[in-house]
């Protein structure tokens, strides 16, 4: 039987990304989101609220969107695959890190923020021609379908 290995998660970047890249020229971006959770104590009536941090480590072309867009704040949203990795800190101990690793055809990394207004938008130097332009709408209803 076939698998999965798929983490999506909605929140905030904690700070700017770490942007980077390897010896072969290949873009790697790692940054950690914040996901909150708010509900109310059910004896006190006390708004009590949960914050989750998410390490996020995205490669090649989206790392380089990353780059260019995110930063502390942006609200974000993020598919990847959950990989735990194995290393050795300075005194000597192994330690155990679990990241959500954001790279193939399935990956995902979508910007939530509001181009004017909410968010942080991009440096105008930095930004895509017609960046936060409205968008047409077409209203045009008058077409051929037969239904």
């Amino acid at each position: 039987m076939a698998s999965l290995n798929q983490a999506s998660i909605i929140g905030n970047v904690g700070a700017d990304p770490d942007c980077r890249s390897t010896q072969s020229g290949v873009a790697v971006a790692s940054f950690s989101v914040a996901t909150s959770d708010k509900w109310k104590d059910k004896t006190t009536g006390e708004a009590k609220e949960r914050t989750e941090w998410h390490r996020v480590v995205v490669w090649d072309k989206l790392a380089e969107i990353v780059e260019k867009y995110v930063r502390k704040g942006s609200k974000i949203f993020v598919q990847g695959k959950l990989q735990t990795r194995k290393w050795t800190d300075s005194n000597g101990t192994e330690r155990y890190t679990t990241e959500i690793v954001v790279s193939g055809f399935d990956a995902k990394v979508v910007l939530l923020d509001k181009a004017n207004g909410g968010g942080r938008p991009p440096p105008p130097d930095k930004a895509p021609e017609g960046y936060g332009a409205p968008r047409p709408r077409n209203n045009d209803l008058d077409d051929d379908v037969p239904f």
